[in-house]
């Protein structure tokens, strides 16, 4: 059965993991790929942003 409701939580001090289906755009509304779970940086120190590289552990 698939996943109709996403489930997003903040890992402490760290990304945003979203889980399901979600349209993720940019801030013109162009859409961004990712895969059925990711996660977005919270850190603001990601080199992909918006998603995270795990710079937050450094």
């Amino acid at each position: 059965m698939e996943k109709t409701i996403p489930t997003i939580f903040r890992k402490p001090h760290g990304p945003i993991v979203i889980d399901g289906p979600v349209d993720l755009t940019d801030a013109e509304g162009n859409p961004l790929p990712h895969g059925p779970k990711f996660t977005l940086c919270g850190c603001g120190k990601s080199q992909r942003m918006p998603y995270c590289d795990s710079s937050h552990k450094d």
